[in-house]
């Protein structure tokens, strides 16, 4: 599926998710959550979108079982990704190749830690080079949101970044 087939049943399918949020018991910030969530989710899934009959059924779904995993555990789950930022290839010593090789998988492993929404949005904005706006279109979100939700994201990779320095 392409971005702006994306774009145009995003309302519709929010609206579902959000509804179907509700019905489980989720609250209105928590359906709004729930929704946002499932719309990173299809976005990271929409390529695959076409092997699906009902598209509202989905999302309905997936809302549901977000929010039941919502009761249960109480906190969000994190996905994980393997691409990560490159480092330039200049000549280091062993140790020193060693330690940037260690900070990056550090730096690797507190971004897959991010929470679900902060780590889609960090990579759709870092990676895909995409404007915040281009975001919160293809969501469904504010761009309010978007820049909240980067911030939020940057704030805990700085402050995770400062305590491992102050260690």
């Amino acid at each position: 599926m392409n971005e702006e087939a994306f774009a145009q049943i995003v309302p519709q399918l929010r609206c579902c998710a959000i509804k179907a949020g509700r019905r489980v018991g989720a609250t209105e910030t928590e359906a709004e959550d729930i929704a946002q969530d499932v719309m990173l989710r299809l976005w990271q899934m929409r390529n695959d979108l076409g092997r699906f009959v009902s598209l509202e059924g989905l999302v309905a779904r997936m809302a549901h079982n977000l929010t039941l995993n919502l009761r249960r555990a109480g906190n969000a789950e994190t996905i994980g990704n393997s691409e990560t930022a490159c480092v330039a290839d200049v000549q280091l010593s062993p140790s020193e190749a060693l330690e940037a090789k260690e900070n990056l998988e550090w730096l690797e492993r507190k971004i897959n830690d991010l929470p679900t929404t902060e780590y889609t949005i960090l990579y759709m904005r870092q990676v895909e080079q995409r404007s915040n706006e281009e975001i919160s279109h293809l969501l469904g979100i504010a761009s309010t949101s978007v820049s909240t939700l980067l911030a939020r994201a940057r704030r805990r990779l700085l402050e995770d970044i400062k305590r491992r320095k102050g260690r």
